[in-house]
């Protein structure tokens, strides 16, 4: 998508930035909430608080992202409240209520099939697993994208989901704030200038 093209889909209505993970401080840093870290980033770039989306389950800010004139977007940020394997019904609310097809929906989200800190950004696809998209896609469809952030996959027998309900590791800690700028960075540029120019920029 060019940036013209693009334009004109801002001028259409907003983007619906979804950051996926659970609610509550004792999920806060856990690898599984990478998403609602990012979303929080950007909410803070935008100078905005979340709030309480009416009778939807879920929190959002409304702005604005990127330079003033045709590349400026209206961005709608979400974390639903909802526990992650029920993501589907908040969002798919949000996305009725704003009026933003499938394909203006950005879901943020840890992926154990990426090194950790790697991002990959994407159109459509499958679930890999992952309960948040398999309730988005069951709820409105898969021709939504996808900025996927890597979290490697867990070490020795440790299974699945006692490693993404985990915090990150003193280790990962380190470069954490590093790499969710990053992915903060790729979902700007993914709206505003286009899945191309953001895979090409960000998919290392």
């Amino acid at each position: 998508m060019d940036v013209t093209t693009d334009a004109a889909a801002g001028a259409a209505g907003p983007w619906l930035v979804v950051g996926l993970g659970n609610p509550g401080p004792e999920y806060a840093m856990n690898r599984h909430n990478v998403g609602f870290m990012v979303a929080d980033l950007l909410a803070e770039r935008m100078g905005g608080r979340f709030k309480r989306a009416g009778k939807a389950q879920a929190q959002v800010v409304e702005g604005r992202i990127g330079p003033p004139g045709p590349a400026n977007r209206r961005v709608v940020l979400a974390k639903p409240m909802s526990y992650m394997n029920l993501s589907g019904g908040p969002v798919n609310a949000l996305r009725e209520f704003y009026k933003v097809p499938a394909e203006r929906v950005v879901a943020v989200h840890d992926e154990l099939d990426i090194e950790y800190g790697t991002l990959r950004l994407k159109l459509g696809g499958g679930d890999n697993g992952h309960n948040g998209l398999k309730s988005l896609t069951k709820a409105f469809g898969r021709e939504y994208h996808r900025v996927r952030f890597g979290i490697g996959r867990p070490p020795g027998r440790m299974q699945v989901a006692d490693f993404v309900l985990k915090d990150f590791s003193s280790a990962e800690r380190k470069e954490l704030d590093w790499f969710v700028d990053r992915a903060a960075d790729a979902v700007e540029c993914l709206v505003i200038e286009g899945l191309e120019r953001a895979q090409g920029t960000y998919n290392s």
